[in-house]
């Protein structure tokens, strides 16, 4: 019975962290809020309704970051689809830059190589030179 108990609320509690991280996927790939350059955790949890502690550990342990990290990543994803936008080749990388939700051009480059391993025009270079 015990471990019956034990076992229905580990479920739970799964299904719950499931509900989440599906609510702040949906939240971050709908509403776009990592495009503020002032997004905080603050704001993530007011706009899911998850408690600030929840957030940052559910992001911490489902994708292995630190809240920061984890916004920089849309931010960097979508500074991706606007470099290999074709229609967006005369957007300089610090206007997309800005775009995207970044304050910094070093904080953007040093973003985009730890995530991509190229700089931002590195990566814009390489796809023009693989289009040719």
């Amino acid at each position: 019975m015990v471990s019956d108990l034990i076992s229905k609320e580990k479920n739970e509690k799964e299904e719950s962290v499931n509900v989440d991280i599906l609510t702040l996927k949906n939240y971050m790939s709908s509403e776009k809020p990592f495009l503020d350059p002032a997004l905080t955790i603050q704001d993530s949890w007011r706009a899911i309704n998850v408690p600030i502690r929840e957030l940052s550990v559910l992001i911490n342990q489902h994708w292995g970051r630190h809240f920061d990290d984890f916004v920089n990543t849309y931010r960097i994803e979508t500074a991706m689809q606007n470099l290999k936008d074709p229609s967006k080749q005369r957007v300089t990388v610090p206007e997309i830059l800005y775009e995207v939700g970044f304050n910094s051009k070093s904080s953007f480059n040093t973003a985009f190589k730890k995530q991509t391993g190229n700089t931002p025009t590195a990566f814009r270079n390489k796809l023009q030179i693989n289009n040719w």
